[in-house]
């Protein structure tokens, strides 16, 4: 339509949220479908959580807030990030945004100038590059492929940076693919990262809590404090204290970065939701001992997925680090046709070709600029999973 602004035409709706869409549609047409597209675990807010949301809105803290957080939750983030990362924090700066979509995109509006480069290693989340298009940058993907597992190395890193380079968004573990950077492979992309100034770090910690096995999380500025105050250290209580929709993000930063980002905020959403604040001051400062229970699970679901996908032909799943995700490559089944005639040219078809004839509905690996792939949240129960899988490998089974 013709009033419809330029900016629209850079990018596009999210694919994982397209994908849900769409599985609960054929749902409520009556259509048995098994919905693996949605990145939200499946567990409910822990009740003290929800109790403290409760009592907030009983106290009646219904009202506008400080633009970027209430103090109790910024001292709350300032805590968790020196007992849990071991970086020192002020209040000064925190910044708590409606989500964490909001805490990246803000940052992203407050820097960047038409021009400027943002590197993002691919697979990546669907949303960062269309965020820095948003902003006026230059998304300029990495793809780190499954001969790395899926893990941007040192000279890719050095190999990408120019003049224009503003940003490295960093994400670990990963949304799509579970992958987790070591502390000896974190420190290989730190050190390059310390021999261009010009360049500022963006990570995003969101499955900070989601690892597995003995794998053990850091994070760019605990690794390189020579990077501080040139990170924004970026996460929220969305994924590990299963409240997706409560909306609260956050980030500690520079104070003018974290400034900037607030005055981006106080012209759009203004102060994230005060009920969900309160609720988010209790998950960082309440009991943490869910966590490891939920952890088991998750380990368990993954397992599990890895093993079936494993056994799927033309299909092969690395055993990822973390998060709630498994990214497993088709390249055994580009070519090949359904029994109806389908044929698999690229994953987007594969994708399609399986919602239609098996009922599962799984995100294409093109949307997270990898293919030929798809991507599976195993955030739902070990039988649903062992039926999404069975109808996977049935699929798989059935191309000639």
């Amino acid at each position: 339509m013709a009033f419809l602004s330029d900016t629209l035409a850079r990018v596009k709706p999210s694919p994982t949220i397209a994908v849900t869409t769409k599985a609960q549609q054929l749902k409520s047409e009556g259509k048995d479908v098994i919905g693996l597209g949605a990145g939200e675990p499946d567990f409910d807010t822990p009740e003290n959580i929800r109790e403290a949301a409760k009592r907030a809105i009983d106290a009646g803290r219904t009202r506008y807030t400080a633009v970027d957080g209430i103090p109790e939750l910024k001292a709350a983030i300032c805590s968790k990030f020196l007992r849990e990362n071991g970086l020192t924090y002020t209040p000064q700066q925190i910044s708590v945004g409606t989500g964490g979509k909001q805490i990246l995109y803000n940052a992203l509006m407050a820097t960047l100038n038409p021009g400027d480069e943002v590197i993002i290693p691919a697979p990546y989340w669907v949303s960062y590059p269309d965020m820095v298009l948003l902003a006026g940058g230059v998304p300029v993907p990495v793809v780190a492929g499954i001969e790395t597992e899926f893990k941007l190395t040192p000279a890719q890193l050095e190999a990408a940076i120019t003049p224009k380079t503003k940003w490295f968004i960093f994400n670990s573990p990963s949304n799509p693919t579970g992958a987790g950077y070591t502390r000896a492979e974190l420190k290989g992309l730190t050190d390059v990262l310390m021999r261009h100034p010009q360049v500022w770090v963006m990570s995003d910690d969101m499955y900070e809590h989601l690892v597995f096995d003995d794998f053990e999380f850091c994070t760019p500025a605990e690794i390189e404090p020579g990077l501080y105050d040139r990170t924004l250290t970026c996460n929220g209580v969305s994924k590990a204290y299963a409240m997706t929709g409560w909306r609260i993000g956050y980030a500690g930063g520079p104070v003018a970065l974290v400034k900037a980002m607030g005055t981006i905020q106080s012209q759009s959403t203004s102060n994230p939701c005060s009920v969900s604040q309160y609720a988010a001051l209790e998950a960082l400062s309440g009991p943490q001992d869910f966590l490891a229970d939920w952890r088991k699970v998750f380990q368990g679901r993954r397992d599990l997925v890895v093993s079936m996908l494993n056994q799927a032909k033309g299909i092969r799943c690395p055993k990822p680090e973390g998060a709630f995700y498994v990214y497993p490559d088709i390249s055994g089944c580009i070519g090949k046709a359904t029994p109806a005639g389908t044929v698999i040219s690229n994953d987007e078809i594969f994708a399609t070709a399986l919602l239609e004839e098996t009922g599962v509905a799984v995100v294409f690996g093109a949307a997270f600029g990898l293919s030929p792939n798809f991507r599976v949240s195993y955030a739902t129960s070990d039988e649903v999973l062992r039926e999404a899988c069975s109808r996977i490998q049935g699929f798989c089974a059935a191309l000639v």
